[in-house]
């Protein structure tokens, strides 16, 4: 996938570019990335006008390695053999913000009085997925001041009534400083594509907020633009519509509370008071990791997640790296399973798993009460889960449908009080309910919870 910029200005040397994007245009340099590699040159180099050019080159077999299982509806090879190496998409957002990270930043410190310079620039991408039609390029460049040439590309050259593939060749031309315009790309090129190859979470909607703050609340456009880039998580996208449009008012039913994630929080810390060594399993980003550790009760706090980037991110938001050494003490991330058997988790007051059991297999729960109530065995468990009665009142949920992707199922009421009798009965422990977020008197509430108490 190539990506080529034209600059002009008024300022004498158009090369000066080099300096804003801190590559000098007489070499060329190849960047490592986690599925290939970038490269940048300068095709032209000239005072009055500079042409650059990012070449991605994508690791089809790295690629495939950032997804951790297949889902049921994947192409086999659907990893391996897709359009990633050739499109101009995330992929490509992701490369601009690695090798062009000080210019997004607008920084350039040999010479900064470049930065607030607008400059007279064109960009290229001669295959963007744009699913929506090649007008809605138009529709998200245009307002921001692009003059926007979209050519549709043709599925097939030769057999014409095959009519237009997702595909258009994208040029951009407008004046913008170089910072704007890689903000621009950066947020709107995922969005034209509709797609991210890695996982969203809440540290993406903060990436948002800093790289499009600036123009996103007033753009004609910002629903598409936040529901796209944010890969349709509700919650994410009322986050950003919050921090954006603060009075803009609720569009959301009741029953899509966009705070029933701080209401479950909320609860398992209410259920957790006079504990002091506890173990988050199953911890994501840190959500619940972050409201334990504000809470100096807990002496020993410790996070555990399958997913070394989940951690990577936690830690981040936690900010371990900045603590001094004794709050450091207090809390550790631990890479594992809740369905293998850790003996660093045996011995603790309490363990949570807070929305985990529904991303396991249904024929691999038994393993999963193995290893936490018979072998880790803390004094109190507690597990959340949905309540999949409650989905009927979830706009745009299908019968039948989960509410996230990655659900392997959802248990309706008795079932998850079947199966947490069970395991209470067989692990010697005794349980109680209860329910989590708003109430309906028919199909009770979205979020269920029980506290298993050793016996």
């Amino acid at each position: 996938m190539t990506l080529t910029a034209a600059a002009t200005t008024d300022f004498p040397d158009t090369t000066d570019l080099g300096f804003l994007l801190h590559k000098h245009p007489d070499k060329v340099q190849t960047f490592g990335l986690s599925v290939g590699s970038a490269t940048v040159l300068y095709p032209d180099a000239a005072p009055e006008a500079t042409r650059v050019a990012l070449v991605l080159d994508v690791d089809a077999a790295e690629l495939g390695k950032t997804k951790p299982r297949y889902s049921s509806s994947e192409f086999a090879l659907g990893r391996y053999v897709n359009d990633r190496p050739y499109a101009g998409a995330s992929l490509l957002a992701v490369a601009l913000s690695r090798v062009f990270k000080q210019a997004m930043a607008g920084v350039c410190t040999a010479r900064p009085d470049l930065p607030e310079l607008p400059l007279n620039l064109q960009v290229n991408l001669p295959s963007v997925p744009c699913r929506g039609g090649s007008e809605l390029a138009a529709d998200l460049f245009g307002p921001l001041g692009w003059s926007v040439e979209a050519r549709p590309i043709p599925l097939d050259v030769a057999i014409a009534r095959w009519g237009e593939s997702v595909y258009i060749d994208l040029t951009l031309t407008g004046t913008f400083t170089v910072a704007a315009a890689l903000k621009h790309l950066y947020v709107l090129l995922p969005v034209l594509d509709d797609v991210k190859h890695y996982w969203v979470g809440e540290d993406e909607a903060d990436k948002l907020v800093r790289a499009a703050g600036e123009w996103l609340g007033d753009h004609p456009k910002m629903d598409l633009i936040t529901g796209r880039y944010l890969k349709h998580r509700r919650d994410l996208v009322a986050s950003v519509v919050d921090r954006l449009v603060p009075d803009a008012p609720n569009t959301e039913p009741a029953p899509r509370d966009r705070t029933l994630s701080d209401e479950r929080a909320r609860v398992v810390l209410a259920e957790l008071k006079g504990v002091k060594t506890v173990v988050d399993l199953g911890c994501g980003e840190g959500r619940l990791l972050r409201d334990l550790f504000a809470d100096h009760g807990f002496e020993s706090i410790v996070g555990v997640d399958v997913s070394a980037r989940a951690l990577a991110a936690a830690e981040k938001r936690l900010g371990l790296s900045d603590l001094p050494d004794r709050q450091r003490a207090r809390i550790s991330l631990l890479q594992s399973s809740a369905t293998y058997r850790d003996t660093r988790l045996a011995g603790f007051d309490a363990m949570v798993l807070m929305e985990v059991i529904e991303h396991v297999e249904p024929d691999r729960l038994p393993a999963l009460e193995r290893s936490v109530f018979r072998e880790a065995r803390a004094t109190t468990v507690l597990v959340t889960t949905p309540n999949s009665e409650y989905n009927a009142l979830y706009d745009g949920l299908a019968p039948g449908e989960f509410r996230h992707t990655d659900h392997r199922f959802e248990f309706s009421r008795s079932e998850f009080a079947h199966w947490a009798a069970g395991v209470a009965e067989r692990a010697e422990y005794d349980v109680r309910h209860e329910s989590i977020g708003p109430i309906d008197p028919v199909l009770g509430s979205p979020t269920q919870m029980a506290i298993f108490t050793r016996r």
